[in-house]
């Protein structure tokens, strides 16, 4: 029996290696001298100004004129700047009835921001056109050209596997194209990263939202249907076939029954008790009853939609238990476009999880609104450009 053949460091995987190092702390980090890059990283001297001169050539750092300090011996330091304009990114969210499209430099600032309805949309061709449409007009505003983007991170409301499959024979993604990568892919030239629209959520606000330096962290995507991303020790979770985090074991659960969300849900019931003329409420002098005026008639005291509150929250307080008995996280954040309004619920909540569970998380509404998806498609974009940074061709403007 023969072993398995052990593989030196080459200097190639030596200088990925370093290279990395080097890009992420310059990626989040103001100008840096040399000195100030070898403490933060623990390369030598030599390695440090080597690797930065790589990396200058490639166009991923800026080099500035040096500092001059006039009671320091010797040459003046070296400083160095993340190029954040090397190329760019995109981020996706292709819900069920809009998709909306962000552009982001490489520190992940929005340059520019696009929306599209799919309401309408029959065909899958439909669908991609629509999604183009919305690039074209994010690219134009942000006056980037496609051979400027590095990755696009793309949100589907559907269980994508660890290599971003989609699986096909969910219910929702069924009824759509499952190529839409590679359509879009071949209409612009950029890789397009296919994600589950939850996990997306939960990387969007561990970046930039309410579970900032919270790894065990939970995203309930909470609109028209339940949906979670988990994260473990900072690692997001997929499971086998990419189904961590669905949640049609919501069937199962008594008083839930389903996997309708919350804007569903209030919409649902308001119409229900509409029905009865007798019922005397103010939601009976619109038209079309809609979620967010359900909590906006709460909110000025009106009887039955306070008590369409209280249902909701005694709901969701269960939907909420079962993702705190299952994965034990210290925060659920309840995101998407009806997120702001459910903060009208969270009282109600956290009171009813201490009786369904010894070790309740605590549970916060997101900040990110309706751009939570968009948001962790850009930091899904950005995780693979800082992972293949040495494989990109940077295309030079000018």
């Amino acid at each position: 029996m023969t072993s398995a053949p052990v593989t030196a460091a080459t200097p190639p995987l030596l200088r990925r290696v370093n290279a990395g190092k080097l890009l992420g702390v310059l990626s989040t980090a103001g100008v840096m001298t040399g000195t100030g890059l070898i403490q933060a990283t623990g390369l030598t001297r030599a390695t440090v100004h080597a690797v930065c001169n790589d990396l200058i050539g490639m166009g991923w750092v800026i080099e500035l004129d040096p500092g001059r300090d006039d009671t320091a011996v010797g040459r003046p330091s070296r400083r160095f700047e993340f190029n954040s304009r090397a190329g760019y990114v995109l981020g996706i969210d292709i819900g069920a009835g809009r998709t909306t499209v962000l552009v982001a430099d490489l520190r992940g600032v929005t340059l520019a921001k696009a929306s599209r309805s799919l309401s309408a949309v029959k065909m899958p061709a439909e669908r991609t056109a629509q999604v183009t449409e919305a690039v074209v007009e994010a690219l134009a505003v942000a006056d980037v050209s496609d051979s400027h983007v590095l990755a696009a991170g793309v949100g589907v409301a559907a269980p994508v596997d660890r290599a971003g499959n989609i699986l096909v024979d969910d219910e929702f993604w069924r009824r759509f194209d499952t190529d839409l990568g590679q359509r879009l892919t071949s209409l612009h030239g950029w890789p397009v990263l296919l994600e589950n629209d939850a996990n997306l959520a939960v990387l969007g606000e561990h970046w930039r939202g309410q579970g900032q330096g919270i790894d065990d962290l939970a995203v309930l995507l909470a609109g028209e249907r339940f949906g979670s991303g988990l994260m473990d020790s900072g690692r997001l979770l997929h499971g086998s076939r990419g189904g961590a985090g669905e949640m049609l074991y919501l069937k199962l659960v008594e008083g839930v029954g389903d996997t309708h969300g919350i804007a569903r849900i209030a919409r649902d019931q308001a119409t229900a008790i509409l029905a009865d003329p007798a019922v005397s409420t103010c939601l009976r002098n619109i038209p079309e009853v809609t979620a967010e005026e359900v909590f906006a008639a709460a909110a000025s005291g009106d009887e039955v939609a306070l008590g369409i509150l209280q249902s909701l929250a005694a709901r969701t307080a269960r939907v909420v238990a079962t993702l705190g008995i299952l994965v034990n996280p210290e925060l659920v954040v309840l995101g998407g476009a009806v997120a702001e309004a459910a903060g009208q619920l969270l009282p109600d909540i956290e009171k009813q999880l201490s009786g369904y569970t010894s070790t309740p998380p605590r549970v916060a509404v997101s900040s990110l609104g309706d751009a939570i998806v968009s948001v962790g498609a850009v930091r899904h974009a950005l995780n693979y450009v800082e992972q293949h940074a040495l494989d990109l061709e940077l295309t030079r403007s000018g």
